[in-house]
């Protein structure tokens, strides 16, 4: 071979090899950058529940990382890798070890890779007639709760899977979370209780209740919960007392860590929803079986389809081997059992134009920007409007009038704004210039330390005015029929109504101006607003619009000072040191605000003290027992509650031979199923509101 062939072939391998080298210091660049992006958003996840991208396409970017670490692994093993399970401990709580180790899930968004995971156990397993139970995926915060004969020990979160945030004293506020598991079941039967057992479930909130807390913060400009989970995962992380016990947090149990004796835990995963129920604790009320894999599709399919009628967040189906021998048999991975798998749901996202950006002042000055496009499908219903929050929200996702924007329902049901398609951007459009005058007013905005909220000062604007006044008359507060928004403003417009306090100072004449066809709607008017004057106390406190008392607060409120005037005498430093008393202190030190409670007090105004209302020894429902169950079309679970307690009735939390009833809704689960099996009639919405019209 000639000295030419010889180095052509030397500078050609040479070549190669700086290829290869540049090939693989790009893959370990990448892999680098890649790995240091999901530990960003790890930590926002996981540690400070404020995640900046959606869960889809959190899930999306920790799969390609995990193909391009299965594709190179030389190169995977020489750079940090980042923990599949995550870690959620949040340095502000003592930490307690798993006594066995809490792992996460396997996730999935293809038919193709659930029907591949069946597959890989039926080969594993030496069989293909495998049974499954799919469940919901409740998207919440995880949590093992540790009962040792049969009382409650420990709650404590995943953590990075071998020890987790020891959140004990948080989660013995969630109302639904029992002390102590019943040894006797409704039905007579004992229940065998483990020495000791782990029980893995999730902390939620319920879509009602994210949209109650979301609304009194939007409305006293704090930043909003991005979903669902997020708000329970910032709760039940709350150092400050009061805070869990007034948002109405949940749980729900799934599944087994450590149990002793083994042979106590239930054989199937189906028993061990049974002895939950049994147990008296809140379990998967509704859930589908299986067997093999065309059955496990088109079970995850039903569960997809009856998703929308549920009252809590799920963003996926959990699928389970039945038979807890065959779980043992099959075994884990570092970070997943491999007899299970989450099948998420890909969220409805849309893509349209964004047409507008319009500026709205709430009742205490915040100025809120909302989207409006182009209509689109989203999840069922027809949306063309989306808050954008605030002003940092709109800058931080550069969102521009002309921009095709993708829209998503956060916590599925509030849609939102999750970004911009660049790629479509008009040449002309540019950036939102958010304003430095309130649109209604004129008066210059301002922004106060350490908030996000951008806000008009000026307390007589009109359009914080009538905010004020509808929520004030709303069936949430003091529920004045007839003073509707139109009416509102046509009052705010004349002059006629300067604070709440004038409400209970209109004249028949006055209403007779607005254009009323006859003088029989101003009556029903006069005569509600004379009706409100004794409502209860803590529709009062709510209906004053206190930043950071909402209706659950203001209950509170109401049961510790029991009057308008007892709140009028209170010295500022006796209202308490937490965020109520804190914000109590705030209200009340303005001359106005006491001014509109003095004025209410001269009007007349003489709220029933908190209880008195629920005393209805007479009423159409005296001594009748009820269990909720299920979301209501119409009605939020407390709502329900109150017109029981109104006409005389009792809630219970479950059922008994001693219930009368159970109002069921959408998704009723067990408790159903209970009633039928005692023979207790379960009634709906419709017949529950007969029920107090004609009993």
């Amino acid at each position: 071979m000639s000295r030419v062939v010889v180095a052509v072939l030397i500078a050609l391998a040479w070549a190669a090899w700086a290829v290869a080298a540049d090939a693989a210091a790009a893959t370990r660049q990448r892999l680098t950058a890649l790995r240091a992006e999901v530990a960003h958003h790890d930590k926002l996840y996981h540690q400070h529940a404020a995640p900046e991208i959606s869960d889809y396409d959190y899930d999306r970017l920790k799969q390609r990382l995990r193909e391009l670490e299965a594709a190179f692994p030389e190169i995977a093993r020489e750079t940090p890798a980042v923990a599949e399970i995550g870690d959620d401990r949040s340095g502000l709580f003592q930490t307690h070890r798993h006594r066995e180790r809490m792992l996460s899930l396997d996730k999935s968004y293809a038919e193709a890779d659930l029907r591949a995971f069946h597959a890989r156990l039926a080969k594993l397993l030496g069989r293909d007639d495998l049974a499954y139970v799919v469940e919901p995926k409740f998207d919440g915060f995880a949590v093992s709760v540790t009962y040792e004969k049969g009382k409650l020990i420990r709650a404590v979160t995943r953590g990075n899977g071998v020890e987790g945030d020891d959140i004990t004293a948080n989660a013995v506020m969630i109302r639904r979370l029992p002390r102590t598991l019943r040894a006797v079941a409704d039905d007579g039967a004992a229940n065998p209780i483990p020495d000791t057992i782990e029980l893995r479930g999730e902390i939620y909130v319920s879509f009602a209740e994210f949209s109650r807390i979301n609304a009194e913060r939007e409305a006293t400009g704090e930043a909003l919960f991005a979903n669902p989970r997020n708000l329970a995962t910032g709760t039940i992380r709350q150092r400050e007392a009061g805070v869990v016990e007034r948002r109405n947090l949940e749980i729900v149990f799934y599944g087994v860590g450590a149990c002793m004796p083994l042979s106590a835990q239930p054989p199937t995963q189906r028993g061990l929803h049974d002895m939950l129920r049994r147990w008296g604790l809140p379990g998967v009320g509704k859930f589908w079986t299986a067997r093999g894999a065309d059955e496990l599709w088109v079970a995850v399919q039903a569960l997809d389809r009856a998703r929308a009628g549920f009252a809590f967040p799920t963003d996926g189906a959990v699928v389970k081997l039945d038979e807890v021998a065959l779980q043992r048999e099959a075994g884990a991975t570092e970070h997943a059992p491999r007899w299970a798998m989450a099948y998420k749901f890909a969220p409805a996202r849309a893509e349209t134009q964004l047409r507008a950006i319009v500026v709205q002042v709430g009742r205490t000055g915040v100025l809120t920007p909302v989207a409006e496009f182009a209509p689109v499908e989203l999840a069922g219903s027809t949306v063309a409007r989306a808050s954008l929050h605030n002003r940092d929200e709109i800058a931080r996702k550069d969102i521009r009038v002309g921009d095709f924007v993708y829209v998503e329902k956060a916590g599925e049901i509030i849609p939102a704004v999750v970004g911009v398609n660049l790629a479509r951007r008009p040449a002309a459009t540019r950036a939102f210039v958010f304003p430095e005058s309130c649109p209604v007013c004129r008066t210059a905005v301002a922004q106060r330390a350490g908030e996000v909220a951008v806000r008009c000062p000026n307390a007589a604007c009109p359009a914080q005015l009538r905010r004020r006044l509808e929520h004030f008359a709303s069936r949430e507060c003091v529920a004045i029929d007839g003073l509707g928004p139109a009416t509102i403003e046509a009052l705010v417009e004349k002059g006629a109504v300067k604070d709440v306090a004038d409400i209970y100072r209109l004249r028949r004449a006055v209403l007779l101006t607005l254009g009323k066809d006859t003088g029989k709607s101003a009556d029903r008017m006069l005569a509600a607003i004379e009706a409100s004057k004794r409502a209860e106390l803590w529709r009062f406190v709510h209906g004053l619009g206190i930043p950071q008392v909402g209706a659950v607060a203001a209950k509170e409120v109401a049961r510790r000072f029991g009057s308008l005037d007892a709140l009028l005498r209170v010295a500022p430093g006796e209202f308490g040191h937490d965020a109520t008393g804190r914000a109590l202190a705030a209200f009340f030190a303005e001359p106005r605000n006491r001014a509109t409670v003095e004025g209410l007090l001269a009007a007349g105004v003489r709220p029933i003290a908190h209880g008195t209302a629920t005393a209805a020894p007479g009423g159409r429902l005296a001594g009748k027992i009820f269990v909720l169950t299920g979301a209501l079309p119409t009605l939020t679970r407390a709502q329900a509650t109150e017109k029981i307690q109104a006409a005389g009735g009792k809630v219970a939390s479950s059922v008994s031979r001693n219930t009368h009833y159970v109002l069921a809704g959408a998704e009723p689960g067990a408790k159903r199923e209970q009633a039928r099996t005692l023979g207790i009639p379960v009634i709906d919405e419709a017949a529950f509101l007969a029920l107090l019209r004609d009993e």
